[in-house]
């Protein structure tokens, strides 16, 4: 980048004030509105992050068991809520559409890993069944979903 010599303002004949001719460039970056624009993005992350989980509100049974190993490919939940509905991930499903819709999604998936929430008031029959079409559905690793925090049933447990 080349520099150029100014003269003084007296030597040149012009009058003493501001100086006319070429604005120099700014040669400072000001990174106060990246800074801004980051925080403002992290707020937003932090706020929508818990926000994009898949749930349906079940009251999930309590248990001693421990965590499945997670795979690197998204989980297909299946959930039975307490009035008995049956929802893949989260859209509502009839009955008599769940093993159709579920040998379309496992044509499509790699795994055949599915989670099924149900809730606690649900009879066991019902539980059985969605178990039974998921079989049908293509579907055979099926882990059910449970919070911690349950009776262990051994004899230091309650």
């Amino acid at each position: 980048m080349g520099a150029g010599v100014q003269q003084p303002a007296e030597a040149s004949g012009r009058r003493r004030g501001r100086r006319r001719g070429r604005a120099r460039p700014m040669a400072e970056i000001n990174v106060t509105p990246f800074v801004d624009v980051m925080l403002v993005l992290l707020i937003i992350f932090m706020v929508a992050a818990p926000l994009l989980t898949v749930g349906v509100p079940v009251e999930l049974p309590k248990t001693a068991a421990g965590a499945l190993p997670s795979e690197s490919e998204e989980p297909l939940t299946v959930t039975i809520t307490a009035e008995g509905a049956v929802e893949i991930q989260t859209t509502g499903v009839a009955r008599n559409e769940l093993v159709p819709k579920l040998r379309a999604i496992a044509a499509e998936r790699s795994s055949d890993q599915v989670f099924l929430r149900a809730d606690g008031a649900v009879p066991y029959a019902l539980v059985m069944q969605v178990m039974g079409a998921l079989n049908a559905g293509g579907f055979s690793n099926v882990g059910l979903v449970t919070d911690t925090g349950g009776p262990t049933f051994d004899e230091g447990g309650e």
